[in-house]
C-alpha cells in the first residue's frame, strides 16, 4: 500500500512539475518532472521485483485512473468562477490546470508505453538472469522504458510549442537525465528498500 501510494504521488506530482521548463545557458532544457519521475520508475522496479509483474501492470493501470480523475477535477476548477478579489491567484491556477491536460496526455501515452515495457522487461530479465545482479535489471529495464515514455511524452506534451531543435534536445536531455538519476539514485535506494520490504514480509 505504501509502495503504491507513493508510486502514484510521484507521477501526479512529475505531471504538475512538468508544466515548469528548466533551461541552463540556452544549451540544453528539461521539464522538472525530470527530477522526480526516475523515482517513480524505481518504485515500479520495485513494485515488479517483489510482488511480480502481474501487481506491477495493477497499479500502473490505477495510477493512469488517478491521472485521468486529477485531469477532469482540476479543469472543472478551471471552469468555476471565483471573485475578483483572487483574479490574480485564479489566473495563475487556470494558466496552469489549462496546460496541464495536454502534458497529462503526452504523460499518459508515454506512461503505458514506458512503465509497462519497464515492468515487463524487469520481470524477464529476472528470469535471465535468474534473480541476480539487480542492477542490470533496474537499469536495463529502464533504458527501454525511458525511450518508449520520453519521445512520446516531448512531442505531444510540447510539440507545436517549443522549435523542433528544443524537442530534440529536450527528449536527450530528459532521457539522459532520467536514466542518469535513476543508476545513481534510483537503483541504490531500490537495493536498500527491496532488502527492508523481503525481511518484512
Amino acid at each position: 500500500m505504501i509502495v503504491t501510494s507513493l508510486f502514484v504521488t510521484l507521477y501526479l506530482v512529475s505531471n504538475i512539475m512538468a508544466v515548469k521548463i528548466i533551461g541552463f545557458y540556452d544549451l540544453f532544457y528539461f521539464d522538472a518532472g525530470t527530477i522526480t519521475f526516475p523515482f517513480a520508475y524505481m518504485l515500479g522496479d520495485l513494485l515488479t521485483e517483489i510482488w511480480g509483474y502481474r501487481t506491477a501492470k495493477k497499479v500502473i493501470f490505477l495510477t493512469f485512473i488517478c491521472n485521468i480523475i486529477m485531469v477532469l477535477c482540476t479543469t472543472i476548477g478551471v471552469l468555476l468562477p471565483s471573485p475578483t478579489y483572487v483574479e490574480e491567484t485564479a489566473m495563475a491556477y487556470n494558466h496552469i490546470f489549462t496546460y496541464i491536460p495536454r502534458i497529462i496526455i503526452g504523460s499518459l501515452a508515454g506512461f503505458l508505453f514506458g512503465e509497462l515495457s519497464n515492468a515487463w522487461f524487469m520481470a524477464k530479465i529476472k528470469v535471465w538472469t535468474r534473480g541476480k545482479y539487480l542492477w542490470i535489471r533496474t537499469i536495463g529495464s529502464s533504458s527501454i522504458g525511458y525511450l518508449l515514455d520520453t519521445i512520446p511524452f516531448v512531442l505531444i506534451a510540447f510539440g507545436g510549442i517549443a522549435p523542433w531543435e528544443d524537442l530534440v534536445i529536450m527528449i536527450l536531455i530528459q532521457y539522459c537525465l532520467k536514466l542518469g538519476i535513476e543508476a545513481f539514485f534510483g537503483t541504490p535506494i531500490a537495493y536498500a528498500a527491496i532488502n527492508f520490504i523481503k525481511r518484512k514480509i
